[in-house]
């Protein structure tokens, strides 16, 4: 059923990219859990973005957090994430910061061989103010936001072994960003935007997946769309 209602989204979303600007950028990702006992464990994950066609840094993003394991399958996390994004003002281009505090709750379940997990993120953001000064962009204070995120991700085992703890797997996810609070801050509209992901990977005995694909990230300005077409790597280090 799930995968139903993500098949009829993605079409619906398809229509809708055809009339987006086009981008093409690459991302790198790290991401990580570290065990601390059978109840806590460290999160963090690491990415560098580029911006259209590769040519420059767009976004650099560190994201530590808490897990708590409250059952096997439910996870409940708190954190904090530190963003460095480009920003543009007539034509004054610069890496300006952004603060966010995040929860979330991730839940994983199984349908025979497949693993699903559904994530619901909410994050309090604090986003720079820009200004040009001397022809250099500088921050000029902050204004709060606040975005909803759900996750969905799905791993296909390609080998035929009943644990699957070793061999190729195919990825899928989708997630969708709803902004929920001080929307002038941001595009002025409730949905930001929405990332498309399909990869191919690799599971290694010790835990740790490699994994590149494609992710189409459609986005929503204050006055149109914007439609990445976007080559990411990653690693993930799992518990």
């Amino acid at each position: 059923m799930i995968f139903r209602y993500l098949f009829f989204f993605t079409l619906i979303l398809f229509f809708h990219t055809a009339k987006a600007q086009p981008q093409f950028s690459g991302w790198v990702a790290s991401f990580n859990t570290f065990k601390l006992n059978t109840r806590f464990s460290l999160h963090f994950d690491a990415q560098l973005r580029s911006t259209d066609e590769l040519q420059q840094v767009q976004t650099i993003l560190l994201r530590p957090g808490l897990n708590f394991h409250a059952t096997k399958s439910l996870v409940i996390t708190a954190g904090y994430a530190f963003i460095s994004n480009r920003r543009t003002i007539n034509g004054v281009s610069d890496l300006l910061p952004e603060h966010r505090i995040w929860q979330q709750g991730l839940f994983n379940h199984k349908a025979k061989n497949i693993s699903i997990a559904h994530r619901i993120r909410f994050e309090e953001r604090f986003i720079s103010k820009a200004k040009v000064v001397n022809n250099e962009l500088e921050t000029d204070g902050t204004s709060q936001a606040f975005r909803f995120r759900y996750f969905i991700r799905s791993i296909f085992p390609l080998t035929a072994t009943p644990s699957f703890s070793k061999g190729v797997f195919l990825a899928l996810q989708n997630e969708v960003f709803l902004n929920t609070g001080n929307k002038s801050a941001v595009n002025g509209k409730t949905f930001d935007q929405n990332r498309l992901y399909c990869a191919i990977g690799y599971r290694l005995p010790n835990k740790i997946d490699l994994e590149a694909g494609y992710m189409n990230q459609y986005t929503s300005t204050r006055s149109s769309f914007t439609n990445n077409h976007i080559v990411q790597i990653a690693v993930y280090k799992r518990l």
